[in-house]
């Protein structure tokens, strides 16, 4: 079987069109791990806030409040 399909670009081209794709890949990869470090600060920061939040708000476990209605309604 031999191939019909004749190239269109000269190899050097080829090449400088991979090469390029290459670093723009990098460069993207680059990018994506910068934002994924800047959300993983954010999602720690929002954790750490929210945890704080839940310690300063104290809860009342469901059957205490209905224990605190029944004694102030004797």
């Amino acid at each position: 079987m031999t191939a019909d399909v004749t190239e269109q670009q000269s190899p050097s081209e080829l090449l400088n069109g991979f090469k390029t794709r290459y670093q723009d890949l990098l460069n993207q990869n680059k990018e994506l791990a910068n934002k994924i470090k800047e959300n993983e600060t954010t999602a720690l920061k929002l954790l750490e806030q929210s945890k704080l939040f839940d310690i300063s708000i104290p809860t009342q476990p469901e059957g205490a409040a209905e224990t605190e209605e029944e004694t102030t309604e004797e």
